[in-house]
């Protein structure tokens, strides 16, 4: 009797052992037993070197090295309690009170354009600020110095003393086309270095009323609180815009950016490293566009130039005999139909230079030699 209890144990083992072996790896063997149903899926092939002809990968490499991130901080000075900064107490009782002092930070954007630290930003992103880091995206981090800045522009210039950094190509910001793909690399909301992809929307956008110099790239690509000073890249990760503003209600992406075209932008920033600032000429007057009402009130056919409202004592255009009522047409031939295109032809003339402007007076044409000005520093 103990033999054949022997054997039968022997035999339930060797058949579980089985049992589970053949459960554990072919499953599909025991017909018998329930199973759930069977998935059957697709799955692309990997793409390991080459990026798919729809990816931006290789733009989005070659540029956001050279993008780096801005923090700024200063220090300003608030009263001990809300009450100081009431206006009827400080009527009374003036500044004799104690204030203390407070350290603020903000961040922004730049952009790495020389291998020997230059970053151009905006001069929003630094204005005003005691103190200036940069952060690149392989971790370092450095104390940055201001060369210089031009608040017509909004533009600015850093310089850091790291080596080996990472440069931005400049792209050809002129031949930039309405639909062309564009990519906002920047530091958004300070997350962190990101990558937004949008289209050329339109050119030469002026009257926008932040800058007084404007000839923006509009963009729909998103830019972000942060993203200003970063760059605006082509298809291949080349520069061709620093991103700058948004136009917003909420204070976040409505598909409406602003970039300074990198071949004006170049151009500002060559005079800041060079002298410190920009110099740009000027004229000393005040203009007004042309409408159809004004054009018939002064017996013209159609709009033309800009009127001349007022003139600065003792300025270049008062000096040579221009006069409030004038029309201005053209500058040294060259005609001119708006009071932007006039403001940017004249910062483009040589302070010193004797130039002829062409004006419109009692319906007569009038040729006059004016020396020009050096156009007064902007707050």
């Amino acid at each position: 009797m103990y033999r054949l209890w022997l054997i039968f144990a022997q035999t339930a083992t060797i058949f579980l052992a089985i049992f589970f072996t053949v459960s554990t790896l072919r499953p599909d063997l025991l017909s018998w037993r329930p199973r759930g149903e069977i998935v059957t899926i697709k799955e692309a092939v990997p793409v390991v070197e080459t990026p798919r002809p729809d990816s931006y990968f290789n733009a989005a490499e070659a540029a956001i090295p050279s993008v780096v991130n801005i923090f700024t901080s200063k220090e300003i000075k608030e009263p001990l309690h809300p009450l100081l900064n009431d206006p009827s107490f400080r009527r009374f009782f003036g500044d004799q009170f104690e204030s203390r002092t407070r350290r603020t930070s903000s961040l922004g954007s730049g952009v790495i354009v020389s291998n020997n630290g230059y970053i151009l930003t905006n001069h929003h992103v630094i204005e005003a600020s005691d103190e200036v880091e940069i952060a690149l995206v392989d971790g370092r981090k450095a104390k940055a110095k201001l060369i210089g800045s031009d608040p017509e522009t909004d533009l600015a210039v850093l310089k850091t003393d790291l080596k080996n950094l990472p440069a931005i190509t400049f792209g050809q910001s002129q031949y930039v086309k309405v639909g062309d793909v564009v990519l906002a690399v920047g530091n958004p909301f300070g997350v962190g270095q990101s990558v937004t992809m949008g289209i050329v929307s339109a050119l030469s956008r002026s009257r926008v009323g932040i800058n007084t110099f404007e000839d923006f790239i509009q963009t729909d690509a998103a830019i972000n609180p942060g993203n200003s000073g970063g760059a605006l890249t082509d298809t291949s990760g080349h520069l061709i815009g620093i991103n700058t503003a948004i136009y917003s209600s909420s204070g976040g992406s409505l598909g409406i950016g602003f970039a300074i075209p990198v071949h004006n932008a170049q151009q500002i920033m060559e005079q800041i490293i060079q002298s410190g600032s920009v110099t740009r000429g000027w004229l000393g007057v005040t203009m007004q566009d042309m409408t159809q009402e004004l054009a018939e009130s002064f017996g013209l056919a159609q709009p033309v130039g800009s009127l001349i409202a007022n003139t600065l004592k003792e300025g270049p255009a008062d000096q040579a005999g221009i006069k409030p009522g004038d029309i201005l047409t053209a500058v040294e031939g060259k005609p001119v139909n708006s009071t932007s295109e006039i403001l940017k032809t004249v910062a483009a003339l040589e302070p010193g230079k004797t130039v002829t402007i062409t004006v419109i007076r009692n319906k007569q044409e009038k040729s006059i030699p004016v020396k020009v000005g050096v156009r007064p520093k902007q707050k």
